[in-house]
């Protein structure tokens, strides 16, 4: 028997629509949340709340309470459809939503109980429920708010058991909360184990050798410039692979036809460093080291980086991912229609100090049992999201 549904705006009436006012040239303005303080995961980042002048009369009905869920009107992309929401939790009286978004307030909150009706508006999300309602102008991807509230609809239940059911969602997403913010805090920990052992660049009190990346390198080069295809013959690596945090994700991998003469110029072995010389500006300059023993295909936006007995990849790559490295790395790029660069021979003039070998050998031990530590953390992260997704599934469909 199929389950009963309600429509969304028989339980919060129409969206309420954000307000932006004008600048804050007084520090005095009103909190706003914009749709930069969503995440993924629903839940508000309160980093960067700009302050806006607003007028009085618009302030009261729309200050935020708790339970109230903001869903994004414009924003998104091709791969993230617009639509996202996020749980208010925070202080009342406080804090307005800006006007690419729209407030969600459960009307009779002695029958909906509000985190149950975020949650049934986030895993419609996560099924791309929101795909249907969206149109995209001057690059824009907006929702047909009106639309889509008056057509959503979410599963009925007595209000003890919508409570139940988010009480063991909530119990579970902790557990995942808790499993990311170990992962952070162990990466934190390998950039400040690096600091201790060998400072901060160009400082060098130790009086360590100093060179360039040219000086350490037995063959650098490009990838391939050929296109990915659907059902090649091999994994394809792009540039979408390396994370801003310096590691290796093989979760979203494309295929690619190479002719066999030119497989040795771009397939990467383990100990490769890959540098990413073209992205963002923001991104240009991520640095990793390939750990794997499959044979992958390069992308024409990574350079392939061999090094030399003198220094270790995994050296050269956290030295490229220290916060001093991506600020240079950020002044050095050129910078064209939206995209930077910094090409292989800019790449390799880059400074850099050689401690010894054998202390580069105890920083990479560190970071490798760190490693071991963060294979059985994200064990359990999936584990905790796979239970997430089921519960999800359970409650919502």
């Amino acid at each position: 028997m199929k389950d009963k549904m309600a429509k969304l705006i028989e339980i919060t009436g129409k969206a309420l629509s954000g307000e932006w006012g004008n600048d804050d040239n007084t520090g005095n303005g009103i909190l706003v949340l914009r749709t930069t303080n969503f995440t993924n995961e629903g839940i508000v980042n309160y980093n960067n709340v700009v302050t806006r002048i607003i007028e009085k009369k618009k302030i009261e009905e729309k200050y935020l309470r708790k339970g109230d869920i903001i869903i994004e009107k414009s924003g998104g992309s091709d791969k993230q459809p617009v639509g996202r929401v996020v749980y208010f939790d925070g202080p009342e009286n406080t804090y307005l939503f800006n006007n690419f978004t729209g407030l969600l307030r459960v009307k009779d909150q002695a029958k909906w109980y509000p985190r149950y009706v975020f949650y049934s508006l986030f895993s419609n999300y996560h099924r791309g429920g929101t795909r249907a309602f969206q149109n995209k102008t001057t690059g824009l991807h907006n929702l047909k708010i009106d639309d889509f509230v008056s057509r959503c609809e979410v599963t009925e239940a007595g209000i003890n058991e919508q409570i139940a059911a988010c009480k063991q969602m909530d119990r579970v997403n902790d557990i995942i909360r808790m499993h990311q913010q170990q992962l952070q805090k162990l990466d934190e920990l390998v950039k400040a184990r690096f600091v201790e052992m060998f400072g901060i660049y160009p400082a060098n009190p130790k009086g360590w050798e100093t060179g360039t990346i040219r000086d350490v390198v037995s063959d650098v080069r490009y990838g391939s410039s050929r296109p990915a295809v659907d059902g090649g013959k091999y994994p394809y690596l792009r540039m979408n692979n390396i994370t801003y945090g310096g590691e290796l994700d093989l979760s979203d991998t494309k295929r690619i036809d190479i002719p066999d003469n030119e497989l040795d110029k771009c397939t990467v072995r383990r100990g490769d460093v890959l540098f990413n010389r073209t992205n963002s500006k923001e991104l240009v300059g991520k640095t990793c080291v390939y750990n794997r023993d499959d044979m992958m295909v390069l992308a024409g936006f990574v350079i392939r980086v061999r090094v030399s007995e003198r220094i270790l990849p995994e050296f050269l790559s956290e030295f490229l991912n220290t916060e001093f490295s991506k600020q240079m790395l950020l002044a050095m790029c050129k910078t064209a229609i939206g995209q930077a660069n910094i090409n292989a021979q800019e790449m390799q003039n880059i400074g850099l100090y050689l401690p010894p070998i054998e202390l580069q050998r105890k920083f990479v031990q560190f970071k490798e049992q760190t490693d071991k530590s963060k294979v059985a953390i994200q064990k359990a992260l999936d584990e905790a999201q796979l239970l997430f997704d089921s519960l999800m599934q359970k409650y919502f469909g």
